[in-house]
């Protein structure tokens, strides 16, 4: 088992969207949101996914498909 912290910065047209519902469904993934700002008009999103490496992989691959911008994240978000 595999910990990224990533985030997730979605577009105005995806917003309303689960796409992290379906990315813990779709990959067998554990999402814990770490950190979140979300409006009518922009949102992010830092997440910790837990699970194998390569289902990780694969899911943030999907999500970028999807149109969602996925950046690395570093240290604990919440901590500073």
């Amino acid at each position: 088992m595999a910990k990224q912290r990533v985030k997730f910065t979605f577009p105005q047209e995806l917003i309303t969207l689960p796409i992290i519902y379906e990315l813990g469904k779709q990959y067998n993934l554990v999402t814990n949101v770490r950190r979140a700002d979300v409006t009518e008009d922009r949102g992010w999103v830092v997440l910790e996914l837990d699970g194998p490496i390569e289902e990780i992989e694969r899911a943030l691959s999907w999500v970028a498909e999807k149109g969602v911008r996925v950046d690395p994240v570093q240290g604990d978000i919440v901590e500073g």
